[in-house]
């Protein structure tokens, strides 16, 4: 980046983006850049970053993402396994700072803890330059809690990294940060290198069935990402079409599984097939191959992994109209656009889907085209050294300690 390699900590201390730091840390070293991966085991996929050529370090210890523990337990080690890391951070960076801290998440601020946020602060007076990618914009489904928090996060970096020019703009609108601060790179695709599945690797209870058309929905259920409208659409895409079946794939809290459920059973559906699981990668791409559309009706969005795998997979795509949508998915060119609270207009593009094979095969056509695989990554990589240069080359600026009341 300069006369010498700098050298950049890669900061996921929880594996809260576990796919995202290890593709683009493989991508990064493949530019040449000197990259330490400070993360813990992803207790879903313990493979994650060792099968990608990466190595973690998240300071002293990695033990807790090794084990299959409940929801509860695991949140509470995970916390006191943080808190040892961060401790042991602190004494190595006091001697020998990194360069560059790359930020992926702070889970601890959504909590009012704002240990991690002194830490980086630390950090900041050791030398460090701060770069903090903004996988969202606030916590999902909290409102404006948490606004205080994350205005004093983004002013106390040197750069924001965000994946669309809509979230740029309203880091500038609502957070008052300006836009040169802010580099925009787009989300890199998951799973695109994974080697055909075959049928084994479904996972159980999705059996070919001939003439059948799969419509997924893949992810962590949350209330923003719409599946009460989806199925609200699904209800008359059953009653005009009995050539198709409906999969919901996606871990989320009982009280949002019991509330699907529910819906599911108001209103008597009959195909749709729930798996409230985490599924591995290799089943993923083996249920996201067999899948004839996949579908994401959310109803707001800073980024997506799983449109970026729906991407790189290359599949029929329907998607709400979003902005941040709109910047990789055009209208009938290579997805279907419909505004995010009109059940009825989704039902009208599903059924059409379903019953068009035509349609399905050039809209897939059209993202294949895109070739939104290895060569996305080299260009990420590329854009992120230039977002590193751009922080090493920032003018100091004084510390913002976090209020009593934000944090």
């Amino acid at each position: 980046m300069t006369d010498r390699r700098h050298r950049v900590f890669m900061m996921d201390l929880w594996a809260t983006v576990p796919y995202y730091t290890a593709y683009l840390s493989r991508a990064l070293m493949a530019e040449g850049v000197d990259l330490t991966v400070g993360s813990i085991s992803y207790y879903l996929d313990p493979d994650c970053f060792s099968s990608r050529g990466i190595k973690v370090d998240p300071g002293l210890l990695d033990v807790v993402g090794r084990f299959p523990l409940p929801r509860v337990p695991r949140r509470l080690l995970k916390l006191s396994e943080a808190l040892v890391n961060l401790s042991a951070l602190t004494a190595r960076f006091q001697v020998s700072p990194p360069d560059v801290i790359h930020v992926q998440v702070l889970p601890m601020l959504k909590w009012r803890l704002p240990l991690d946020f002194w830490f980086l602060e630390f950090c900041r007076k050791r030398g460090s330059k701060i770069v903090l990618t903004v996988h969202d914009l606030l916590p999902h489904d909290t409102g404006e809690a948490h606004k205080k928090t994350f205005l004093e996060l983004y002013r106390m970096v040197d750069r924001l990294i965000c994946h669309s020019d809509h979230i740029r703009a309203r880091l500038a609108a609502e957070f008052s940060i300006p836009e040169e601060k802010v580099s925009v790179i787009p989300h890199g695709p998951f799973f695109y290198d994974l080697p055909v599945a075959s049928s084994e690797q479904m996972p159980p209870g999705f059996d070919e069935k001939p003439g059948t058309v799969l419509v997924l929905w893949q992810g962590i259920i949350f209330p923003y990402k719409g599946v009460d409208l989806l199925l609200h659409a699904w209800q008359r895409v059953e009653a005009r079409d009995g050539s198709c079946r409906l999969a919901i794939v996606g871990t989320g809290t009982p009280e949002l599984l019991e509330q699907i459920r529910e819906q599911m059973k108001s209103l008597g559906l009959k195909r749709v097939q729930l798996q409230p699981r985490f599924i591995s990668a290799r089943e993923l791409v083996a249920l996201y191959r067999a899948a004839d559309v996949v579908i994401y009706p959310y109803r707001a969005i800073t980024t997506s992994g799983a449109l970026a795998t729906g991407l790189a997979l290359g599949k029929t795509i329907v998607a709400s109209d979003l902005p941040v949508f709109r910047e990789l998915l055009t209208d009938r060119e290579n997805a279907l656009l419909v505004d995010p609270e009109d059940a009825a207009r989704f039902a009208d593009v599903l059924t059409s889907l379903v019953q068009d094979a035509d349609l399905r095969e050039r809209l897939a056509k059209n993202v294949r085209a895109m070739d939104f695989g290895e060569q996305s990554w080299i260009s990420i990589a590329k854009k992120t050294v230039r977002a590193y240069e751009s922080a090493l080359l920032s003018s100091p600026h004084p510390s913002i300690p976090p209020s009593p009341s934000g944090i």
